[in-house]
């Protein structure tokens, strides 16, 4: 069985460099960092009915029926939200790295596949300064196997390696584990 710690990690990587890579931020085909290394030379392949960018307010969404494959890992949401930062003003912006993102938001029957594990939200969102991922909404979940975590808010601290789950008024916070069988890796 894999912890529920280690399953975020996993999760939070995955959402992050996949979606931060589906949209070309990076100026280069360089791998991705963070990626797994049978992951980082596949190509990231967004689908959606529309997609909207306003460089005034530094964002590209894609909308409607979104889907972002890289590799085994899936993506599928109403409508997937980047924000960026640029350098320079007026003619003369350019997004010039993956760091220039600032946030990302998925929202709207989310669901994020990849390995043996499914989150399922109303909302995904990454920040990237304060490495943050917060999944919200009724019922969400993260999932492994016969294994989940569920709850109204679940918030995840990327740099503090920190997980919290919170109920919502109506519900509690629920989760189930299985003992892993023995000699399975933890």
């Amino acid at each position: 069985m894999v912890g529920v710690g280690k399953m975020i990690r996993v999760l939070m990587c995955a959402f992050v460099c996949m979606v931060v890579a589906a949209l070309g931020v990076h100026a280069d085909d360089k791998p991705l960092a963070g990626a797994g290394a049978d992951k980082e030379s596949e190509r990231i392949h967004i689908t959606s009915d529309s997609l909207v960018t306003d460089n005034n307010a530094n964002y590209a969404e894609f909308i409607g029926n979104v889907s972002a494959t890289q590799g085994t890992t899936l993506i599928t949401s109403d409508k997937l939200r980047i924000y960026y930062q640029v350098a320079g003003t007026g003619k003369e912006k350019k997004i010039t790295s993956q760091d220039a993102v600032k946030r990302i938001v998925a929202t709207g029957n989310v669901t994020i596949r990849f390995d043996n594990k499914v989150a399922v939200t109303e909302q995904a969102e990454y920040i990237t300064d304060t490495g943050m991922i917060i999944l919200t909404g009724p019922n969400s979940r993260v999932t492994s196997g016969s294994n989940y975590v569920s709850g109204d808010k679940i918030t995840l601290y990327r740099f503090q390696d920190k997980v919290t789950v919170e109920r919502s008024k109506e519900k509690r916070v629920e989760a189930v584990f299985y003992p892993s069988e023995k000699g399975a890796n933890p």
